[in-house]
Parts: structure tokens; C-alpha cells; sequence
């Protein structure tokens, strides 16, 4: 079965650029939280535009992998990739700030050595460094749509590994319920934006599936995106690639994973819980408490540069064959 091989009509044949109004308003909002010790996601910043690449941007990009195989269902997701130069210099990582443009910041994020812990309810506990993760595992490669809760959008190309093969190695019991993912987390190394409350904020980033979402097909753990290593900014050596919810349940740099029996505590949903569910699946008609999510507008070069070009959000990202059945 191949998902996404011909394109719909409702989907454009080239990427644009998301508006960078739309994030500017939402870093205001964020500043006027200050007080309240709670803040959203992270904000502010518009694409770059046409021209060379910047040659800083060039080296944070990672080093080229062996080829891998293609995913055949995973092929084709209706639209042509972002260019990775959109890709990789348009990112959220709170740890390293409020700004979209954090792939200079996220530099500093240590990957060598790395220890990534597998533990909980599970029968065989394990830990992988960082040469395990392309070697446990048969490596592929998935182009994926990916939405963010901020309701704009991209197509990556990432290589890795689907979840369920990790599940395989270690056993889950039947007790196991949820899945707890933690991040990297150092203050002296991820200070998190420059406002007053960062002190507040629940570090480290956590985040939870259910463990059936966990076993899905489509949950993925990426370590390499178009053909390198993955980059920095986009949470090397190892995150979370969940392509039906909404970005922020994607972790970056993971460095514990925990089988356990109830729902897990995760990072926005205990900032805010009435704006970042614990299962913040992409629907269009369930909309944001201040923005609708009935559209998205698409990261990347465009005919008119920053135009307000959208196409309609589908439910589940467009993955509802692959999932609809996890929530019925």
C-alpha cells in the first residue's frame, strides 16, 4: 500500500513561506506571560530568503550517511520536500531560546559521547551510545509531512527507525501504559529563553505516547535528515518523529525513555493544558484557544516571497489511515 502517491487537490505543488507576522504576535503574547511564570511554545522569526547558503548554516547541517532505503508507503507525501536550507533554519528548540533562528544556539548541544537509557516496564533494559543507534538498527528513510502547532508546515525527509523495532528489543510488560520521553537537559548548556520566568519552566522537556501509538507504523525516531546525520537543530543524535500530532510532541535529543503504567507528566501540556493536549493530534476543526487550525501555511521559498498562502489542515496530518483506529 502506498499512502500520499498522488497529490490531492487541495494541496499546492510548490512550498511557500509562512508569514512572519504570525510568530511576532505570538512572541508578544509570550512576553505578557512573564509575569504569570507561563510560556508558549517558541516564537518570533521568518524564513530565509533566496540567495546563498550561509556558509555557518552550511556546516551545521550534519555529514552525509550511506544511502538507505526509501520507505515505499512513505515514498511520497503529496508535496515536494522543503528545502533543507528552510528546514534546518526555521526551528523550535525552547531549550535554546524564543526564537525560530536557534540553529546557531543549538550548536552548543554536546552529542559526543551520548547515552540514550531504555527503562521502565519492560523486560529487557538497555542503553545505546551514540554509535548504537545506527547500528542496533535497520536505518530508512521516511518523507514525512510535518505540522507544527503554530500552524505552519514542511515535508522532511528523515532517516531512521521505526519505534516499534526499539519496542521489540526491549519487552514492554503488560503493565506498560505510556511511554515518558525526556530530553537533554544541562542549564549551563540549554538556558531556554532570555525572559525573566525561564527559571519557572518544568525542565527537562518531557514527552508521552500511549503505548499503541508508540507500536504505530508511522511513530519514528529519526537519527539523520536529507541524507546526513541529523543536525543539531533538529535534536541530534536521536528525536521523536510523530508525524499525525502537532510538532511539539516530537522531543529533540532524547536521552531517556520510560515504559510506565499512567499518563506521564509532559512539558507544554503542563504549561499550559488548555492549549497543548497530551494527545495534540492534528484537527482542523478542533481549533487552537487563540488561533484557528483549519489552515497552514507552508515553510520555504515561494513565487512571492512572505505571502499568506495557505491550503487546508487535514485530520491527522493526512495520516488517517494509518491511525484514525488508535482513537475510535
Amino acid at each position: 500500500m502506498v499512502f500520499f502517491k498522488a497529490r490531492p487537490g487541495w494541496q499546492s505543488p510548490y512550498p511557500k513561506v509562512t508569514p512572519e507576522g504570525v510568530f511576532w504576535r505570538r512572541r508578544r503574547f509570550m512576553t505578557s506571560l512573564i509575569g504569570a511564570g507561563v510560556g508558549l511554545a517558541a516564537s518570533a522569526g521568518g524564513c530565509r530568503r533566496s540567495g546563498p547558503m550561509d556558509a555557518d548554516l552550511e556546516r551545521s547541517l550534519g555529514v552525509p550517511l550511506p544511502a538507505v532505503p526509501r520507505h515505499r508507503a512513505f515514498a511520497d507525501a503529496g508535496r515536494e520536500p522543503t528545502p533543507q536550507r528552510y528546514a534546518s533554519s526555521y526551528n523550535n528548540y525552547y531549550e535554546f531560546g524564543g526564537s525560530k533562528n536557534i540553529w546557531a544556539s543549538a550548536q552548543a548541544l554536546p552529542t559526543d559521547p551520548w547515552k540514550l537509557d531504555v527503562s521502565g516496564l519492560v523486560k529487557n533494559p538497555v542503553s545505546f551510545d551514540l554509535e548504537d543507534l545506527t547500528r542496533q538498527f535497520e536505518l530508512e528513510e521516511r518523507i514525512y509531512r510535518f505540522r507544527c502547532v503554530e500552524a505552519w508546515a514542511m515535508v522532511v525527509p528523515w532517516i531512521g527507525f521505526p519505534m516499534r523495532a526499539l519496542m521489540a528489543l526491549v519487552e514492554p510488560t503488560a503493565a506498560a501504559k505510556y511511554v515518558r520521553f525526556t530530553s537533554f537537559y544541562d542549564p549551563m548548556v540549554t538556558p531556554g529563553p532570555n525572559f525573566g520566568f525561564a527559571r519557572n519552566l518544568p525542565w527537562p522537556y518531557t514527552e508521552g505516547l500511549t503505548v499503541a501509538e508508540m507500536a504505530n507504523e508511522l511513530a519514528f525516531f529519526a537519527v539523520g535528515v536529507y541524507g546526513r546525520t541529523l543536525p543539531k537543530q533538529h535534536g541530534a543524535p536521536i528525536r521523536m518523529v510523530v508525524p499525525w500530532k502537532y510538532g511539539f510532541k516530537g522531543a529533540k535529543a532524547i536521552v531517556r525513555i520510560e515504559f510506565v503504567a499512567e499518563q506521564p507528566a509532559t512539558y507544554w501540556n503542563t504549561l499550559a493544558p488548555n492549549e497543548y493536549g497530551f494527545e495534540a493530534n492534528v484537527e482542523p476543526d478542533v481549533p487552537h484557544p487563540r488561533w484557528s487550525q483549519a489552515k497552514e501555511r507552508l515553510v520555504g521559498e515561494s513565487t512571492a516571497l512572505f505571502t499568506w498562502e495557505e491550503q487546508p489542515t487535514v485530520i491527522y496530518n493526512g495520516y488517517g489511515e494509518w491511525v484514525a483506529g488508535l482513537y475510535g
